[in-house]
Formats: C-alpha cells, sequence, structure tokens
C-alpha cells in the first residue's frame, strides 16, 4: 500500500467535508462552531480597540475577559474535533467559508451600545449551530463530544447575559418575538 501524497490527504479531506456539510455531521456542525469563535475573537479585538463613551474602559475589561475564554474554547472545541478523529478548520479560506457571524469595518463607528449588541447577536448566532450539534453528537453516540457542547453553550448564554445587562437588558429580553415567530 502507498502511502498518499500530502496533496491526496488534503484533497481527500476538503472532499469529505463536501460531504460532511451536505449530510450535516456533529463534526461538520461543530467545524462552523469553530470558524465562528476564531471570527468572533477578531470583532471582539476590533469592539476593544474601538469602543468609545464614558463605560468605554469598563467595556474593555469585559471584552478583554470574553477574547481570553472565547480563545480556551477556541482550542478546546478544536481539540474535541481532534479527539473524535476529525479535523477542525484551520486555513482562512476554511474560517471564511464556514463561519456565520459576519465582520464588517464599519463596526469600529459603531455606538458603544450597538457594538455591545452585535456580540449578544453573534452569540446568539453560534447557539444555533451548538444546539444542532449537540443534537447531531447525541444522534451520533458521541458522548464527549456532546458534553463539550453542553459546555459551551453554557458558555455562551453567559456571555449573552453579561452582554444584555452591559445593555441594560434581562438575558433573554428582546428574544421573546424571535421565539414565538419559529411556531407560526
Amino acid at each position: 500500500m502507498t502511502e498518499l501524497t500530502i496533496d491526496e490527504k488534503f484533497a481527500a479531506e476538503q472532499k469529505q467535508a463536501d460531504v460532511d456539510h451536505h449530510k450535516p455531521t456533529a463534526g461538520a456542525m461543530t467545524g462552523h462552531i469553530v470558524s465562528n469563535h476564531f471570527l468572533l475573537n477578531i470583532k471582539l479585538h476590533q469592539l476593544k480597540w474601538f469602543v468609545k463613551g464614558a463605560n468605554a474602559e469598563n467595556y474593555k475589561a469585559v471584552l478583554n475577559q470574553t477574547i481570553d475564554e472565547n480563545n480556551a474554547w477556541y482550542d478546546k472545541i478544536a481539540d474535541e474535533l481532534l479527539d473524535e478523529g476529525e479535523l477542525p478548520p484551520s486555513t482562512m479560506k476554511e474560517y471564511s467559508e464556514y463561519a456565520m457571524i459576519e465582520e464588517d469595518g464599519k463596526n469600529k463607528y459603531l455606538k458603544a451600545e450597538d457594538m455591545l449588541q452585535t456580540v449578544v447577536d453573534d452569540f446568539t448566532t453560534d447557539n444555533m449551530f451548538v444546539t444542532r450539534a449537540i443534537k447531531l453528537a447525541q444522534k451520533e453516540d458521541r458522548p464527549f463530544m456532546e458534553q463539550v457542547l453542553v459546555q459551551l453553550l453554557g458558555f455562551n448564554n453567559h456571555q449573552i447575559r453579561i452582554y444584555q445587562a452591559l445593555l441594560g437588558k434581562s438575558a433573554k429580553e428582546g428574544f421573546e418575538e424571535e421565539d414565538d415567530e419559529d411556531f407560526d
């Protein structure tokens, strides 16, 4: 049996990723999550660098804490994929393709409150992928992946509560209307 070349290995990886994303697996969905958290890191730095106003220093402290914890989760999620025999996204092209969080250079000009709202929105978007990945991990009988994803959901929900509080809102305030629409 001959050893595959680097090009052949990468081609096989790309082919499998395409298959996994058309019929979602827990691994493919978790790849989206890794990409979301990579992009989220960039956005959090952007906000920290450009936030202005009377509470800017307080916001920067919270953003720094979120950056540190988000980076730890980024690695933890990628490690879980590797532990499960999966390959996490690892290039800018893959992050751009798989992330469902959007970046925008114009964000640096937003009012502080609008900046903080983007963080709530991003963690909410990520939660759609996390909850889907949890269900897929359950279906695929991957209990350790499920466990890590459930913990990530807790982290994301905690971040939503923190940023909602900075905006003067309760954890779920503003989400009720969206939930009701799902049942129409």
